[in-house]
């Protein structure tokens, strides 16, 4: 295909559907009167009383809260009779009205457990401390906007109308802040000389609040710096007249001072401070560290241990500890408790990652360095593509910082190795199920299971003292029969205090089934076994089908869309499947609308479905459900962005609907997000000969994700093991489609041999199999490729072959794909007039049918053409016009490209110095994309252009670094850069 490059990773964004709030799709707002809703739709919130509780639940940050304090914020010391059978009676009426999962029943109370970002409490709070931030750093404008900000959130009296002396007294400290928040703001309008705007509002405000005293002097300053001295001066008399009256006392010597500066017409005091320029953005300060539990128990000597050797990060010399332990012993929880308690050791921030080393596809240390990476600031454009390069930026970018980088999950010393910061002044923190002795310089620390005393304390905070304290022996027995694993115990602890009815010796004889526990328990992770027998057991048979299917399915986590495909079920029986599962500690809510098994969960849910799943073939239906859903929403996406393309038309059937979309951002939002899932399942589907041919179509339709730095690695993987399945099965017809996947990323990533023995393979096995979709592209494929190998002839042949089975397939936008790729041939052979002719054709069907982003590649052929024409005005304005959709699209490679094109273009047209910045920004857009002989390309015209502009010195250097390139890669390009090199062309 001709495309050069796929969108990359758009910045995530969630959408602004609250008043003023953005998160997920669940909102609340107390910052007037206490409300709820979904997707932006208000949700009803019930009596007076109930709104009052659900205020009192949603100040305390997650916290729970007791009957009895509920009782005495709702309804103080005059509580009616029937007190605690109405709050009973409005909890469950709010968790009928909020998504399941939000409010929790635990230790005798109740919870709301949602993202801080949901409460515009929170967010407005978060807007303050940032404003707070910029104006310290003298980013006046700045911190003005986010104090705006963080007022316009207000929706009149905080609290309105709710009932109750803890509402009261929240109403009135959240009115003093507010207070506070508009004098902040008023104070920097008269910092940047806006007192003339301030004057009204000052007005008002002291209308209301007529002993403020800070509003009165603000006021006298504002009238005074607009030239109203008298006035200022009647507003101090004013004052101090009103606080004799009504509180017997002289204004403070704040406002005394002011108006003796005033009366002697102080010159410095009539000009506003001057505003500062904004400063360079800050760096980059990633707190990524998850939310430690809050019934975090035991472990003390660990956290002093680890704690005092974080502690010496900040002397010499980078600390490193490791912890090691089984599955469910409680590292990732001990070690985000550190962290935490290590924040002020590490003022420049905390990164975290889940290094997935229990599963089959841990993380790749290179992808996760370019995550880190972005978290510390780095642009997308300037993370470079191999490991030892990112390494070596990660290390150079927190060289005078003080970071603490937690490692979870790991699966051996090599994979964290080039992720440790190797600086002085920061740590890491590594856990693992192995013990790493080959970690040079690591702290070493063995973590065991929980001693009984620790283990009946965390159950007993599960629980609840009321209920353990009765049954102390049966206590002991339960975390005795979990072998003292914390994990284990929470499980086993959460199903009780979910059960009213039970008493603990239930539990105990539940547990002391040796058939179900006994040898189980005997050591390693089959003490974790029991405890999820025991939370399966528990299940519903609906929700016991969801576990053992979804774990089912490979890839990171799951999206509700997909599960639903999974499961045959409606989304929204789905998702309360799935929140039922989160509530039995299951299932693990990633994000809203996505879920994920930890990864021993998730053999135990698939050693299930192999025990308990009857049919046997329904595991197969599942897992091809999941298949044809992706598939067939992958179709849509790939429709949108390319209407008209019969790819669609000659993919596989699918039987299992998926996702529509009417924007092609969104499409491809989906398209990204999913990333990981649909690669996963594509690898999985490749083992079965039934699934074979949908996993090959969809790795097709997902070309996007070989085109984008980001999933290029993981695309070309996923490609060889579909083709040697293929080879497997003996299915040529799915062999030469996995090659046109191989052909595709290769290409793109300048493997320009490489990608033409693979062309030359899908070729040969599309004509064996007379498939209409490969031959074509294949003959494209190959075409463009002799383009970049300067193989005029074969490519014009290969290209003309293209055309004809592009027609013969009614496959329009192919072969305008094919045409201006002909017209880069023709151009290479020194036919201008027919190299435009034949981009404008391209261009003509592509905007006969909408394509935009198509169009852009014609443009860009055409653009090309008329360079080489001598037509710079016309070619400049169909490369701009590529350049301008490319950038909308989010089309990294092209955009980098089409900057290179336009360098080339000033070039020709003897303005070397706009070449010369167009290069420049080419190099910028193309870093870490489109492969080294693009980047060869471009450092040659660079230098072509600084040696033009007199920098000859400068210009060499950048001949050298591209002529290394094209040696390395045995391009034709190194004679010419050669003949740049020589004295003679110096001359």
């Amino acid at each position: 295909m001709d495309r050069e490059n796929g969108p990359r990773v758009p910045e995530q964004r969630a959408p602004q559907t609250g008043p003023g709030v953005s998160g997920g799709d669940l909102r609340f707002g107390v910052l007037g009167p206490v409300r709820a809703w979904r997707d932006g739709k208000a949700l009803p919130s019930g009596s007076p009383q109930q709104r009052a509780l659900l205020a009192a639940l949603l100040m305390r940050d997650g916290r729970t809260a007791t009957a009895a304090e509920l009782i005495d914020a709702i309804w103080g010391d005059e509580p009616p009779s029937q007190a605690l059978a109405a709050v009973r009676t409005y909890a469950s009426r709010l968790r009928k009205i909020l998504a399941p999962g939000v409010l929790v029943s635990e230790s005798g109370g109740y919870a709301i457990r949602t993202d801080a970002s949901a409460l515009d409490l929170n967010v407005a709070q978060e807007l303050a401390a940032e404003a707070e931030k910029l104006r310290a750093a003298g980013d006046r404008c700045g911190a003005r906007a986010r104090i705006n900000k963080s007022l316009g959130l207000w929706d009149g009296e905080a609290l309105a109308s709710v009932p109750g002396p803890y509402a009261e007294t929240q109403r009135a400290r959240l009115e003093e802040w507010r207070l506070q928040l508009l004098e902040t703001r008023l104070d920097m309008d008269l910092e940047v000389g806006a007192h003339a705007e301030a004057v009204s509002e000052l007005t008002a405000l002291t209308a209301a609040h007529p002993l403020r005293e800070r509003l009165r002097e603000l006021l006298m300053l504002a009238l005074y710096r607009s030239g109203r001295q008298a006035e200022a001066l009647a507003v101090y008399a004013d004052t101090r007249r009103l606080l004799a009256e009504e509180l017997g006392v002289d204004p403070n010597p704040e406002l005394s001072r002011l108006q003796q500066r005033i009366l002697q017409a102080d010159a410095e005091l009539a000009r506003p401070a001057e505003e500062t320029a904004a400063p360079a953005p800050a760096v980059a300060r990633p707190a990524q560290l998850p939310a430690t539990v809050p019934d975090f128990t035991g472990r003390s000597s660990f956290v002093r241990e680890l704690g005092d050797r974080l502690a010496t990060a900040e002397g010499s010399v980078m600390a490193v500890s490791a912890l090691a332990g089984i599955g469910g012993v409680g590292k990732t929880t001990l070690a985000v408790h550190v962290a935490h308690e290590a924040r002020p050791h590490f003022p420049d921030g905390q990164l975290y990652v889940d290094l997935q080393g229990a599963g089959s596809r841990a993380a790749a240390p290179e992808t996760v360095l370019g995550a880190f990476l972005r978290a510390l600031g780095t642009p997308d454009s300037s993370i470079p593509d191999s490991l030892e390069e990112r390494a070596a930026l990660y290390r150079s970018t927190l060289d005078g910082r003080r970071i603490l980088v937690l490692l979870d999950n790991a699966r051996d010393a090599a994979q964290i190795r080039p992720l440790l910061p190797g600086t002085a002044g920061c740590a890491a923190l590594v856990t693992s199920r192995i013990r790493m002795v080959d970690l040079a310089g690591a702290h070493l620390v063995d973590l065991d299971v929980m001693s009984p005393e620790e283990a009946l304390q965390l159950f007993t905070r599960i629980v609840g003292e009321e209920r353990v304290s009765a049954e102390r022996e049966a206590a002991l027995d339960v975390v005795a029969a979990c072998g003292f694993l914390p994990l284990a115990i929470r499980i086993a602890a959460s199903r009780l205090a979910a059960r009213r009815t039970w008493t603990v010796a239930v539990l105990a004889a539940k547990l002391a089934d040796e058939r179900r526990r006994l040898d189980e328990l005997q050591a390693g992770d089959l003490a974790v076994k029991a405890t999820f027998e025991l939370g399966y057991g528990q299940l519903e048979p609906a929700q016991a089908r969801a576990f053992r299917l979804l774990g089912l399915a490979d890839g990171p986590d799951i999206s509700l869309a997909a599960a639903s495909a999974v499961l045959d079920l409606p989304p929204q029986d789905t998702e309360d499947l799935l929140e039922a599962l989160v509530d039995t500690s299951l299932l693990e809510s990633a994000a809203p609308g996505r879920y994920r098994y930890h990864d021993l969960v998730r053999l135990y849910a698939r050693a299930c479905a192999e025990r308990d799943e009857e049919p046997p073939a329904e595991r197969e239906r599942a897992l091809s459900r999941l298949l044809d859903f992706y598939l067939s929403t992958a179709a849509r996406v790939y429709a949108i962005e390319r209407p008209g393309d019969r790819l669609v038309d000659h993919l596989e059937p699918t039987e299992y609907e998926g996702l529509t979309f009417t924007d092609r951002h969104a499409a491809q939002d989906w398209l990204y997000r999913e990333a990981n899932c649909l690669l996963a399942c594509v690898r999985q589907s490749a083992g079965a000969e039934g699934t074979l041919r949908r996993a090959v179509d969809l790795l097709w339709a997902c070309i996007d994700l070989g085109e984008s730095g980001a999933n290029s690695k993981q695309y070309e993987s996923v490609a060889g093991a579909l083709r040697d399945a293929a080879r497997g099965f003996g299915d040529e017809h799915a062999e030469g489609r996995a090659y046109m996947s191989l052909t595709n990323v290769r290409t793109h990533t300048g493997r320009f041999d490489e990608a033409d023995r693979d062309a030359a393979h899908a070729a040969r096995l599309a004509a064996k199999t007379s498939d209409p979709l490969t031959l074509p592209w294949a003959a494209n494929a190959r075409g463009i490729i002799a383009i970049y190998q300067t193989r005029q002839a074969d490519g014009e042949q290969y290209l003309t072959t293209a055309i004809e089975g592009f027609r013969a397939d009614g496959n329009s936008p192919g072969e305008a794909s094919a045409l201006c790729n002909l017209s880069r041939i023709h151009l290479a052979m020194g036919r201008v007039g027919s190299a435009v002719s034949l981009a404008e054709q391209g261009i003509a069907i592509y905007d006969s049918m909408g394509h935009s982003l198509r169009g852009a590649n014609g443009r860009y052929a055409l653009g090309m053409a008329l360079t080489e024409s001598g037509r710079h005005s016309a070619g400049a304005e169909a490369l701009r016009e590529a350049l301008e959709v490319f950038r909308d699209s989010r089309q990294r490679l092209w955009e980098g490209m089409t900057l290179f094109r336009l360098a080339e273009l000033e070039l020709a047209a003897r303005r070397p110095a706009l070449a010369a910045a167009l290069a420049e920004q080419a190099l910028v857009v193309l870093s870490g994309i489109g492969g080294e002989w693009r980047r060869g390309n471009v450092l040659t015209v660079l230098g072509q252009a600084l040696d033009s502009i007199g920098q000859r010195g400068r210009a060499q250097a950048c001949w050298r670094e591209a002529l290394a390139i094209h040696e390395t890669l045995d391009s034709p390009e190194a004679a010419a850069i050669r003949a740049l090199l020589t004295p003679s062309a110096a001359a």
